[in-house]
């Protein structure tokens, strides 16, 4: 390649791959992250080093019930990865580890381990309660003193699980 040829071609796609560089940077950085998962507490929908891709959360209020959460807790001073069970304004009871939202009883086919805890909690404005799907391992919503996350703690939603490969898994 001659000189003249090569410092068209850089010419040519530099700025196309700066562009590309920046927009890819951008994503990861507004947009999506990915996410390690370091404890057994949402076994079996998350094992201890699945790697997720996650969407970030700039509006707690659109997440729903169900959601697979990424949040700072201020109480462990952790970033944990739980499951929304409540939102603003919900009731939920705990009896002998059947989880009771408003009234009605929770269908968790995914639970693991499931304890005989018993607990009574009416969420905050603004707030949400979380936890885990290995309840028996799980330290959530149910142990701690504050037992609600602030709507700004929240930092993603769980979208794919990209790790390991044969467990190839998107979420709502």
């Amino acid at each position: 390649m001659e000189d003249s040829s090569k410092k068209g071609f850089v010419k040519e796609w530099a700025p196309t791959i700066i562009a590309a560089v920046v927009i890819g940077l951008l994503l990861w950085k507004f947009l999506i992250y990915s996410v390690w998962i370091t404890s057994g507490s949402m076994i079996p929908t998350l094992g201890v080093k699945d790697r997720l891709i996650a969407t970030r959360v700039h509006n707690p209020e659109n997440l729903q019930r169900g959601d697979i959460v990424i949040f700072q807790s201020d109480e462990l001073k952790a970033t944990l990865i739980k499951r929304l069970i409540g939102i603003s304004g919900d009731h939920i009871e705990i009896k002998n580890g059947v989880v009771w939202r408003n009234g009605e009883m929770l269908e968790e086919p995914y639970v693991k381990n499931n304890d005989h805890y018993s607990g009574t909690f009416d969420v905050p404005e603004g707030e949400y309660f979380f936890l885990g799907d290995n309840r028996d391992r799980s330290d959530d919503s149910r142990c701690w003193k504050d037992p609600y996350i602030e709507g700004d703690k929240i930092e993603g939603k769980a979208k794919i699980k990209i790790y390991p490969l044969n467990d190839f898994q998107m979420y709502k």
